[in-house]
């Protein structure tokens, strides 16, 4: 089994920055993806950022040059740094987690996400 441990929600004044982390666990033999979800009250679940086995990355227009996905392949863990939240960045916020199993086979890992509220 995979488990994820997703942490760094909470709330914060418009311009504030807030740091998510999620942490793979279990019977992983390779990750190939992690990228971070979020879904704000009567949208859809829209990406917001992915990095591959190979560190590329690609982020939704929205949050291109305020928020950085980086990872820590040693640890297993995504992480997702926001800066200059605004808003509309108000929203429960999703780990994914993408790649095989000891064994070989494929899985695909959902965090149960975390709560990023701006106000002021």
């Amino acid at each position: 089994q995979v488990q994820l441990v997703e942490s760094g929600g909470g709330s914060v004044q418009p311009g504030g920055s807030l740091r998510l982390s999620c942490a793979a666990s279990g019977s992983i033999f390779s990750i190939y993806r992690m990228g971070w979800y979020r879904q704000a009250p009567g949208k859809q679940r829209e990406l917001v950022a992915i990095i591959t086995s190979g560190r590329n990355t690609n982020y939704a227009d929205s949050v291109k040059g305020r928020f950085t996905i980086s990872r820590d392949t040693g640890k297993n863990t995504v992480y997702l740094q926001m800066n200059s939240l605004k808003p509309e960045d108000t929203a429960v916020y999703y780990c994914n987690v993408e790649g095989s199993l000891v064994g070989g086979t494929k899985f695909t890992s959902w965090a149960q996400g975390t709560q990023v509220t701006v106000s002021s």
